[in-house]
């Protein structure tokens, strides 16, 4: 998935974390939703500005960081 148009970092907003469209809700707070065991619906009804794509996105960001992470060599 290309979240790239999804997922935005501004330093002004919630001090620069990955966040959904411009909008002050966090990739963080979307998986801290999903972990705390809220539904996709819950979660939509709760924040209706958010979309069933802006959640996918933030999943498919934070695997892509994980991904990334594991890339990185650890240090000598």
């Amino acid at each position: 998935m290309n979240y790239s148009k999804i997922i935005t970092v501004d330093p002004a907003i919630r001090s620069g974390k990955p966040c959904i469209r411009g909008m002050r809700i966090t990739v963080g707070d979307i998986l801290e939703y999903l972990a705390g065991g809220m539904s996709i619906p819950e979660i939509l009804e709760d924040f209706p500005d958010l979309t069933e794509e802006d959640i996918r996105a933030s999943l498919a960001f934070a695997s892509d960081r994980e991904r990334r992470l594991h890339m990185i060599p650890p240090a000598a």
